[in-house]
């Protein structure tokens, strides 16, 4: 479980190809995983990855991606050198100042304006194959890890609208999007379930 508040940033050390899989390396510069463990839930870029590997001499982390993960996400363009938001699961008693997160990705999602507001960003994506109808005004959605607001819907487009204060730009690789990015989003799951089971009761 997560909150969708993003702890900071680190580095794609190495990428090492397996058989179905493959091995990021991550670097530990600013002390995330310091009492982390072989298991142990983190979130890269919004998806939840297990511990593999702790590198206590490198000072670096190692996590196996499947490839069914990698085609659902945007991990699969991860290149060396590359940012990553990090969040580790919460911790049951800790305050939670997002959402409910699961770091269950639906797949990806389009950026298809951005829009600098003086010091926030003003930014459109495009809800790929019929999963609008999982958001509302003043909702929220997982964004590269991020639990934000949804501040438009435009059904006929496909379309919602956020925006990001410098806070948010200044902890998290949202500082360097770009018109045409894939993003990864996660769907809320109570939402998920309250649309589904009224459009089955409709059905029926």
């Amino acid at each position: 479980m997560y909150t969708g508040i993003v702890q900071g940033l680190e580095k794609i050390i190495e990428i090492k190809k397996g058989d179905g899989f493959i091995t990021i390396i991550v670097s530990n510069e600013q002390q995330f995983f310091q009492d982390v463990f072989i298991g142990a839930s983190v979130a890269i870029n919004g998806v939840c990855l297990t511990v593999t590997k702790i590198d206590t001499t490198l000072n670096q982390i190692h996590f196996d991606i499947s490839n069914v993960t990698l085609e659902l996400t945007t991990l699969k363009a991860l290149k060396v050198g590359d940012e990553v938001n990090i969040e580790r699961s919460a911790k049951v008693g800790s305050e939670n100042g997002g959402h409910n997160l699961y770091g269950h990705i639906e797949g990806t999602a389009l950026v298809k304006a951005l829009e600098r507001r003086g010091e926030t960003y003003h930014i459109d994506i495009q809800i790929p194959n019929g999963n609008i109808k999982y958001f509302f005004l003043k909702g929220f959605i997982g964004l590269n890890g991020c639990s934000l607001t949804v501040n438009r819907v435009d059904r006929e487009t496909s379309e919602i609208s956020i925006d990001l204060i410098p806070e948010t730009l200044r902890l998290t690789t949202w500082k360097n999007v770009k018109v045409g990015d894939e993003i990864n989003y996660e769907i809320d799951q109570t939402t998920r379930t309250l649309v589904d089971t009224l459009e089955n009761i409709h059905r029926g």
